[in-house]
């Protein structure tokens, strides 16, 4: 695969990548000045209402951006999400700001290359999935994101290596991320509601199924590129 057809592109690629450190470090200022407000629900939703109107798109916005520098776990903001505007809003509000990040992050790997990626994605996540949405095709990308826990962030950074397009890219990872996320929403929703045991049964399944995604990211990896090859379609 080649990379960058000239030393301009490779310039610009370089640029992006400084641009985005640059946000990185930014976000991160201000991730951690505020993360006491953003990691409480109550004290966002006082922060959110200020926007009156608006404050969908803000919100938008915060989970957009977690998929990009992923500063805050994405299910932690689909929790506040069902938490501030239930659990219909909270789930279209919540996927709709994963699929404008996933597209963002897919769209500057396949503008600048992998020399881009490598900046912005950690080695060792590089080392253990560098080729594996190339080589395991949609159902195979499909069986990796639907899993919460795994580094599906990163996924988007790498499938714009492969010579998918954004619509198939982004079909497959709205479809697969939707479970887990209409669970999160909905615990926020019920958290919201008083209703704490339902809320905590249904954020346990969710914490569970992340924390052996987390742990078993290569059995994972492996089980899915045996599997893939032998689907009939």
């Amino acid at each position: 695969m080649k990379l960058f057809s000239s030393r301009a592109d490779r310039r610009r690629g370089i640029a992006a990548a400084v641009g985005v450190a640059v946000l990185a470090v930014g976000l991160y200022v201000v991730v951690s000045r505020y993360a006491g407000f953003i990691t409480d629900a109550r004290a966002l939703r006082t922060w959110l209402d200020q926007f009156g109107v608006f404050a969908p798109i803000v919100f938008i916005g915060i989970q957009a951006l977690q998929v990009i520098v992923a500063p805050i776990p994405g299910q932690v903001v689909a929790l506040v999400a069902g938490y501030l505007f239930g659990p219909v809003a909270g789930t279209v509000y919540s996927l709709t700001g994963v699929l404008i990040g996933s597209a963002v992050a897919f769209s500057l790997s396949k503008r600048y290359g992998r020399s881009f990626v490598e900046k912005v994605i950690h080695e060792d996540v590089i080392e253990r999935f560098d080729g594996f949405v190339d080589t395991v095709g949609i159902p195979g990308l499909f069986a990796f994101v639907i899993i919460p826990g795994l580094p599906d962030d990163a996924i988007c950074f790498l499938s714009g290596l492969t010579k998918w397009s954004l619509p198939t890219f982004i079909a497959v990872i709205a479809v697969g991320r939707l479970p887990a996320y209409v669970l999160t929403v909905y615990a926020g929703g019920e958290l919201a509601s008083g209703r704490f045991i339902s809320a905590m049964a249904l954020v346990a399944v969710v914490v569970v199924a992340s924390a052996v995604g987390y742990y078993k990211q290569e059995a994972v990896r492996d089980l899915v590129e045996r599997v893939e090859p032998r689907l009939p379609f």
